[in-house]
């Protein structure tokens, strides 16, 4: 059985057995694992608080003969305490690692994903990601997970949106007037709300308008749930603690 050893991000974690714990790992080398933690819960030094989700840690891995790799030890890197402390942060770091965990699969490398995730845990960390920030991961996420929505051109002729677009989940973006009887499914949103979603794609960082940042949510949160077949179960608690 080979040993080895990676940075980690803590996606989720589950209670195995009395003792044990199964915890789900962005890795930046290994891409998603699950590590099965022998004694996680009944030993409180072996793990010391390590195992909890989006910490940042040094782990030590041996491979298995089934797809779950061996936890042997975890050193925390970045704990992003001060992301723990406010529900608004709480709310938004969880449904990042949620959506990179949904986004990938087993075994798959995502360095640059890895990347992504880790500097906006830190941003959040230092209370530089105002909700702007969170629309700006997402795009980045999908992206990288070969999902990016189309915002500058319809995605079924491939012209201009023009004044009067809609948007539609199963056709990947935008849809242009002409083209909306193609699309039965697509709603109507407003042609600003296409160029600051297609701004933050190109790397821009203006921050949207409140009313915008509401209709984008709806928008992403929907093109989400219909390409992983499921909603996002920290969407919900996003909306209880008032964030769109």
């Amino acid at each position: 059985m080979e040993r080895f050893v990676d940075e980690a991000l803590v996606l989720s974690t589950v209670d195995y057995g009395e003792a044990d714990r199964l915890v789900t790992l962005l890795t930046r080398q290994h891409g998603k694992l699950t590590a099965f933690a022998a004694g996680a819960r009944k030993s409180k030094r072996r793990f010391a608080g390590a195992l909890e989700p989006y910490m940042n840690l040094r782990v030590q891995l041996v491979e298995t003969r089934g797809s779950t790799v061996r936890l042997d030890s975890a050193d925390i890197l970045a704990g992003y305490y001060a992301a723990r402390q406010e529900l608004p942060l709480i709310a938004r770091a969880l449904y990042a690692v949620e959506m990179c965990r949904e986004l990938t699969r087993d075994h798959e490398p995502h360095p640059e994903l890895f990347a992504l995730l880790e500097q906006y845990l830190a941003r959040l960390d230092a209370k530089e990601a105002g909700p702007t920030s969170l629309l700006a991961f997402e795009l980045s996420a999908l992206a990288h997970a070969g999902l990016m929505p189309r915002f500058d051109a319809c995605a079924l002729c491939g012209g201009e949106p023009g004044e009067r677009p809609r948007f539609d989940q199963a056709h990947g973006g935008a849809i242009c007037e002409p083209c909306g009887v193609r699309a039965r499914d697509a709603v109507a949103v407003p042609a600003t709300l296409l160029s600051g979603l297609r701004a933050l794609q190109e790397g821009q960082r203006t921050p949207l308008a409140p009313e915008l940042r509401a209709q984008a949510r709806g928008i992403l949160n929907v093109f989400i749930a219909h390409h992983l077949g499921r909603r996002l179960k920290s969407v919900d608690f996003m909306a209880q603690v008032g964030l769109d």
